[in-house]
């Protein structure tokens, strides 16, 4: 049996939830059914034993804090990625978005090589299980802001408070 590590914490846009694994940060839930998408997520792990705590949940709690306060434009944490590859190589692409810039769906899709994968990588997005620290909130429709699993409100606010939009 393995374990996974669970940690929640309060910030100005709401309550967090973080685990981990012996491998990195597996997953961070935010804004609207935080909760309810932590533990449908920690029912992925049938067969480890969920314990609070972890060292790389504590990190994580501290350099959210940080970057939600302004003064943190990079997260350095160990991540424990899945996924397909598809979903791997658009969120790697994401994770390279730098703060206080944006991209579109399609502006990622071309990236990859599948111009017409727009709505894939939208896809690819919404199941971003690392939220804030691989950044889908950088990521925007051709018309406007587009969607955020954890609320759009929080999306615009982040983009504010990196300077992306006003």
């Amino acid at each position: 049996m393995n374990d996974i590590y669970t940690h929640k914490f309060n910030t100005p846009i709401g309550w967090i939830y973080t685990a981990e694994t012996d491998r990195g940060l597996v997953m961070i839930s935010l804004g609207k059914d935080a909760k309810r998408r932590f533990d449908a997520f920690i029912r992925n792990y049938p067969d480890s034993r969920a314990i609070a705590g972890g060292k790389e949940n504590k990190k994580a709690e501290l350099q959210i804090k940080s970057y939600l306060d302004g003064r943190l434009k990079k997260f350095t944490l160990k991540l424990d990625r899945g996924g397909t590859p598809f979903q791997r190589k658009a969120l790697n692409k994401v994770a390279a978005i730098p703060y206080g810039k944006v991209k579109t769906y399609g502006q990622i899709a071309a990236a990859l090589g599948k111009p017409g994968a727009a709505r894939a990588v939208g896809g690819a997005n919404a199941g971003n299980p690392l939220p804030l620290v691989i950044p889908c909130h950088r990521v925007v429709a051709a018309g406007g802001l587009g969607g955020y699993a954890g609320d759009v409100k929080i999306k615009k606010r982040l983009l504010q408070l990196e300077g992306a939009i006003e």
